[in-house]
């Protein structure tokens, strides 16, 4: 009898029950996993689709910094003096050097947020998409081997299933000309010639469910040979290779993750100092002399 479990192709001698799609992640595919390649390509499938998630949900943050950095970068145009400091009498007013020290400090702050937009740009949503593909090209092909596999041990099954088909109806027709024979033999009105032919229709017939019996032990034993090379050798190894590319979409995932936050970690020195700057720019601001032009504590200012 052949070695397959229900409508599925099945693994012979299971040991216990097959794990459930979240614990994939967990387990060593090739050894635990044998017989759940529907679970194994749904995993790996939502496993891409979070990578492009997240690249997406970047590249919406990246989009969002350089709109920001836009109207930051706006905002400074508009309120930075079009004349020279001799041309602009207001110029004078240390409050007034204190003000434009502000939108200086803050167009740098702008530029900041254009370094984090360029840095999430290149670093995240470049990278990861790119791996995305890779890894998408990886697994089609480690499935397609893998239904190749399945698709060929389905034909052997099926090869298997017809000569038992085969083998079943010679038996029949076996017995049915044994039993024809034995009957005209015993028949006193049967011809010599009848009862020979019946014979030899007989050992005809017998001689062919004999072959098929062959056939069928033949086709039998190839099939539990795939079946066990298949369960116990290919699925494995592909079940393997899937996980060690998914393995390798998890780091790059938490790089991604990473790098989030590092490119933000990144810019804030600098943008420490633009509101330091800021901070400078208020406490040389004398509200005792809130009418005097005060050129020289706030010259620098200026610059």
């Amino acid at each position: 009898v052949p070695r397959r479990r229900g409508a599925g192709l099945g693994r012979p001698s299971s040991p216990g029950a097959p794990a459930e799609e979240e614990e994939a992640a967990s387990m060593d595919w090739g050894a635990e996993l044998w017989d759940q390649f529907d679970t194994i390509e749904r995993h790996t499938q939502w496993g891409l689709d979070l990578m492009d998630k997240y690249v997406k949900f970047v590249k919406e943050r990246t989009e969002i910094e350089q709109a920001y950095a836009k109207q930051l970068r706006n905002l400074v145009k508009k309120h930075l003096p079009k004349r020279t400091a001799r041309e602009d009498p207001e110029s004078k007013f240390c409050q007034y050097q204190a003000f434009l020290q502000v939108v200086r400090e803050l167009n740098d702050f702008a530029g900041q947020r254009e370094v984090v937009a360029e840095n999430l740009l290149t670093r995240i949503c470049v990278e990861l998409a790119k791996y995305s593909q890779e890894f998408k090209q990886e697994r089609k092909s480690h499935l397609q081997e893998g239904r190749r596999a399945q698709q060929q041990l389905e034909n052997c099954f099926k090869q298997l299933e017809n000569s038992k088909r085969k083998f079943e109806r010679d038996c029949r027709e076996a017995e049915k000309a044994m039993l024809t024979a034995e009957k005209l033999d015993q028949d006193i009105n049967a011809t010599k010639a009848d009862v020979e032919k019946a014979k030899q229709q007989a050992n005809l017939r017998s001689h062919m469910a004999e072959e098929s019996k062959n056939e069928y032990a033949s086709c039998l034993q190839k099939f539990n040979r795939s079946q066990s090379q298949f369960y116990f050798l290919e699925m494995p190894q592909i079940f393997s290779k899937l996980q060690e590319m998914d393995e390798c979409r998890v780091r790059r995932l938490k790089e991604g993750y990473s790098i989030f936050s590092e490119t933000e970690q990144q810019v804030v020195p600098i943008i420490g100092k633009c509101l330091e700057g800021m901070k400078a720019a208020a406490d040389l601001v004398d509200e005792k002399n809130v009418g005097a032009r005060q050129t020289s504590p706030c010259s620098h200012l200026l610059l």
